[in-house]
């Protein structure tokens, strides 16, 4: 039973949204997973009737809900539940350590887990499971009835841990949730310190979508495919974009680049989510793997060097277009599907400010480069801060401005143009060296794969370039060829010190490169030095 559309829900809400879609278009493909597929009128069935699942297992409003899974429809299903009822979803990052999977649990004082069997075993390897009581296995839709995990029971001490229980109750009706009510609680890295939960309301979720989707243009006739996490504010806005757009919202369980292209070609996909580190990944891969018959014309691509987008469309016939939003903001800044300029963000979009400034706040001009600060006029647009962590919240939001932490440039026609995270800039010999640029260098070189520029301890008492690259299967690099290589490609003060030749560079479940656990791990690391080469430095 679809519950009745009721006018005095406002209008940005999750609810809102899905049943304004099912009222439009109750028929209307809306979702794609695998070989499961779903209209508008029944995914809000799925919805209404896991709520009522939750509530059935005492689940409350304001209550969390961890998820620890890959990408399915059960997962997507406990994600808008949890909104449709005025809970809250907390989707985890699969590839957590234990012990930031434990400050996550502990910090959102979730009592229900949904896991996958990957995401059990997560939890068996915890020491204590925070305020955890209850662990339910998600169905898997491919498996026997019993989910296909076999007897859990005691798979993890103390707590109950069993199947979800089965969709065959009734639905509920939407609970009287606001746009500023809190919908999930999304946890950064936690690169610098422990992950901080961003609280995202209700209308941070329409803002994205509307905003994206008219940004990009997006008809009934799209199909908008993600690989991406959904524990990713990337991909949870994707599909509101669909929602809002009347488009077919395709998600795969996992990126995998040999199967990409021939999944693109089966979901019917005209436009695609990608990272940069993505971008090269694809572009290395066997062209046998690619799948001529696919439909994408386009991919958001934030931070995608600008070589590789000419390679890209070239190779692939997909249009990378690059834009600026985080877990905490929103789509603020974006390319004109129509008017690409690689190596750029994009301009500013209607109903955000932008401003450059220093290391006081204050703004700086065209040309120069310092912190992006960013503010919203639309209502709720914005994340509400960070869950039980006021201090931080009140930095991040120092002076009502969001402090990205990303160094920046507006150029004089009002294009943005990113230069690196300012945790990300080396300080060496009184310079200061970006990180980014160090790695472009390096990515140019033809058996150079990825690489990653990071600042390392000096005996001088500032800092020295470390650079880690991935070198290219089969191939052999020289350390000292491929300084010599970069010499005319950087100033003589960004020119790394150390080097690190690495079969594969680790990498984050979104794909990007871990720069915390090279750090972490820099002294260790089997590397070349040009001081003790004898190599000027």
């Amino acid at each position: 039973m679809i519950p009745r559309l009721d006018r005095s829900l406002q209008e940005c809400t999750i609810p809102a949204m899905l049943l304004r879609r099912a009222e439009e278009a109750p028929e209307s493909p809306l979702v794609r997973c695998g070989a499961h597929s779903r209209g508008a009128r029944e995914q809000i069935d799925a919805v209404s009737r896991t709520a009522g699942i939750l509530q059935r297992q005492g689940v409350s409003r304001g209550d969390r809900v961890a998820l620890l899974s890959v990408n399915s429809l059960p997962m997507l299903d406990v994600i808008l539940a949890a909104a449709w009822m005025g809970a809250v979803a907390v989707p985890l990052n699969t590839a957590l350590t234990p012990a930031q999977l434990r400050h996550a649990l502990t910090n959102s004082g979730a009592q229900l887990i949904c896991v996958d069997a990957a995401g059990l075993q997560s939890l068996t390897a915890l020491d204590d499971y925070a305020e955890l009581t209850t662990v339910w296995m998600l169905p898997n839709p491919t498996s026997t009835a019993d989910g296909g995990h076999g007897d859990v029971a005691d798979a993890v001490p103390g707590l109950s841990v069993g199947p979800m229980p089965t969709v065959d109750g009734p639905g509920v009706e939407p609970a009287d949730v606001g746009p500023g009510g809190i919908a999930a609680i999304l946890y950064t890295s936690g690169t610098t310190g422990p992950a901080k939960g961003v609280l995202c309301p209700h209308a941070q979720f329409y803002w994205w979508g509307r905003n994206m989707a008219e940004h990009m243009g997006f008809t009934a006739d799209d199909v908008l495919f993600t690989t991406l996490p959904l524990f990713h504010t990337n991909a949870l806005n994707a599909f509101m974009q669909a929602v809002v757009s009347g488009a077919t919202f395709a998600v795969a369980e996992r990126f995998s680049a040999s199967t990409f292209w021939s999944q693109a070609a089966q979901t019917g996909a005209t436009f695609t989510y990608l990272l940069g580190a993505m971008v090269g990944i694809l572009l290395n891969r066997s062209q046998e793997e690619f799948d001529p018959a696919h439909r994408v014309r386009a991919a958001l691509s934030p931070a995608t060097p600008a070589r590789m987008v000419e390679e890209f469309r070239d190779r692939f016939g997909v249009t990378l277009l690059d834009g600026f939003g985080s877990t905490e903001t929103n789509f603020v800044i974006g390319v004109p599907r129509d008017e690409p300029r690689p190596g750029y963000m994009g301009v500013q979009l209607e109903g955000f400010e932008a401003r450059v400034a220093d290391e006081h706040g204050s703004a700086l001009p065209d040309g120069q480069a310092g912190e992006l600060l960013l503010r919203s006029a639309q209502p709720a647009a914005f994340a509400r801060g960070y869950f039980n962590m006021p201090e931080e919240t009140v930095g991040a939001w120092d002076d009502l401005w969001f402090h990205t932490g990303d160094r920046v440039v507006r150029e004089s026609d009002g294009w943005f143009r990113f230069v690196d995270r300012i945790k990300d800039i080396i300080r060496r010999r009184g310079e200061n060296i970006s990180s980014l640029e160090v790695e472009e260098a390096a990515r140019a070189h033809d058996d150079v794969v990825d690489a990653a520029a990071y600042a390392v301890a000096s005996e001088l008492g500032e800092e020295e370039v470390q650079l880690s690259i991935e070198v290219r299967p089969g191939a052999a690099v020289e350390p000292a060829e491929l300084i010599t290589f970069l010499e005319p490609r950087l100033p003589y003060f960004a020119v790394p010190r150390y080097l690190t030749l690495e079969d594969e560079l680790p990498r984050t479940a979104n794909g990007k490169v871990s720069k915390a656990v090279l750090r972490a791990a820099a002294g260790d690391l089997k590397r070349w030095d040009r001081q003790r080469e004898g190599q000027r430095v």
